[in-house]
């Protein structure tokens, strides 16, 4: 089963392009759901979610929304979370899960995240900080990419984000790995220009995929359908419903599978 969505789903340049302009904000995710399966929460991220949050969320969507959520950054940059942060987070989380709809929950680390011994350490404590959740790592640097990192998920139980983005020095490469019964990918877009040098942050995110630069990825994901129970695609390429449009052709491509 291949799950479908967006990186985010609540921005305001969406307004007019995929949302009706006269939508109350507050209404987005429903009618986000009623077009897609699945929705990477992003805000999480920036804030630790309460649980009152994800609990309206699930219940906003009625059960046909699956939602996948981002470890907060204090998980995965600073990385100064202790217990109690953790449990807060599992228990946000709840409603959620008891609604049925809770997906995996992204640890998105930053380049300079090394592939060493204390950063694999630090996975380690990470899992068994979040034994119930259903974790999946993206890594930014291309030296986690080798078999023994893959193990090493594999035995913790973490799934790899597998990526789409620049093919710039030191960024990951395209995989089609899967370490955990969760497959996941990310599409960043390909904006080289504009991944380092822009004047905001968004900008990097602006480019509309080719379809023929998503069918080149149809052999794997259907190659990361077989190897796991359920697979979530998201696009992040947010700037002006960029990733709605590659999003839409996305499911199509799947859906005209031969």
């Amino acid at each position: 089963m291949i799950l479908v969505g967006t990186s985010g789903y609540s921005y305001e340049d969406w307004r007019g392009i995929f949302y009706p302009p006269d939508l109350p904000k507050n209404r987005f995710l429903e009618f986000y759901a009623d077009r897609f399966a699945a929705v990477e929460i992003n805000y999480t991220y920036y804030r630790m979610p309460a649980r009152r949050t994800l609990e309206a969320m699930a219940r906003k969507t009625g059960g046909r929304l699956t939602f996948a959520v981002k470890l907060h950054g204090s998980m995965t940059h600073e990385r100064t979370a202790g217990p109690a942060d953790y449990q807060a987070f599992r228990e946000a989380c709840a409603p959620l899960a008891e609604a049925g709809v809770l997906g995996p929950v992204l640890a998105q680390f930053p380049y300079s995240f090394h592939a060493d011994d204390a950063n694999r350490d630090y996975l380690r404590r990470l899992r068994e900080q979040l034994p119930d959740l259903d974790l999946i790592a993206e890594m930014r640097n291309s030296r986690w990419v080798r078999q023994s990192a893959f193990e090493l998920l594999k035995e913790l139980g973490i799934g790899w984000c597998n990526v789409d983005e620049p093919k710039l020095p030191g960024l990951m490469p395209r995989t089609a790995v899967a370490t955990s019964p969760t497959g996941y990918v990310r599409f960043h877009g390909r904006n080289a220009e504009k991944w380092y040098q822009h004047e905001r942050a968004e900008e990097r995110y602006n480019y509309l995929y080719a379809e023929q630069e998503l069918a080149e990825w149809r052999s794997d994901l259907e190659s990361l359908e077989k190897l796991t129970r359920r697979t979530f695609v998201f696009t992040n390429n947010h700037f002006e419903a960029k990733a709605v449009k590659n999003a839409l052709m996305i499911v199509d491509l799947l859906k005209n599978r031969s």
